[in-house]
């Protein structure tokens, strides 16, 4: 039996993602993974159908645990209440509890200064984070109240240090540092453990941002001390399931620095 046998979580921005090399290239599907290999039940979100019904069927097959997908999108345009809301019921009807909720789903136009960003992308960020985050806390927050479960949410080095080029993603993340500490505060009475992870992982999605913007990439990502990005599965994925593992949780309302070869860092 593993860690998190019996368990639900809930992982927005879950799609099955890979690098150039074919590894895993995705911060929520590493998490996913890890996950799985310690018998958890997940419920993944994201926009992308196809790369969420790729997780659901190697997750399944590789590790014989049960993953729902369900088509999920935080946005200024969308009736965002009632998608949460749809996510929460079908979980709650196929595995009947909420244990942990993962909010890692964020999407930001990086690499646009605050003079050329639009407000539209302005918008994508704040909605795809920090609202997403937001809605998903105060929609699972009966269940985890039931569970004595955790909540784990993602901030950035973007806000820590004022990214160049990152306006709208710094402030969403920053948002999401503060509504994850007043969390910690509100829902320690209830048991509920909240943190936050701030890491450094080599995705898909920062091996594109080199790609389009490397004046920006040089100037904002610089490689850790010990030579290599955090790995979304063995490193990210590996914190999360510590954080939500029923014989140890980190001091609610912590911000942990994840850089490669690092490990913990409050």
């Amino acid at each position: 039996m593993g860690h998190l046998t019996g368990k639900t979580a809930i992982i927005t921005g879950a799609g099955r993602a890979v690098l150039k090399d074919g590894t895993c290239g995705s911060i929520g599907y590493g998490i996913a993974t890890a996950y799985a290999k310690e018998g958890a039940n997940i419920v993944i979100t994201g926009r992308n159908v196809k790369k969420l019904d790729d997780a659901k069927e190697e997750l399944e097959r590789l590790y014989g645990i049960k993953v729902l997908t369900i088509q999920a999108d935080i946005s200024a345009d969308n009736d965002n209440e009632t998608t949460v809301k749809n996510v929460v019921d079908k979980t709650i009807e196929t595995f009947g509890r909420i244990d942990v909720l993962i909010n890692n789903a964020q999407a930001s136009a990086s690499g646009v200064t605050i003079a050329e960003h639009t407000i539209e992308q302005f918008n994508l960020a704040i909605y795809s984070g920090l609202y997403a985050t937001f809605y998903y806390m105060k929609a699972c927050y009966p269940y985890l109240k039931e569970t004595k479960g955790s909540v784990i949410n993602f901030a950035s080095g973007a806000g820590l240090f004022g990214n160049f080029g990152q306006c709208s993603y710094a402030a969403a993340k920053e948002g999401i540092r503060g509504l994850t500490r007043v969390a910690a505060t509100e829902w320690g009475k209830d048991g509920i453990n909240v943190n936050i992870i701030c890491p450094l992982a080599w995705t898909a999605q920062l091996e594109s941002f080199k790609d389009s913007y490397p004046d920006a990439f040089n100037e904002n990502v610089h490689m850790p001390p010990m030579g290599h990005y955090g790995n979304a599965e063995l490193e990210i994925g590996r914190v999360c399931v510590q954080l939500a593992s029923p014989d140890f949780k980190y001091m609610s309302g912590e911000t942990i620095t994840l850089e490669g070869g690092m490990g913990l860092r409050p």
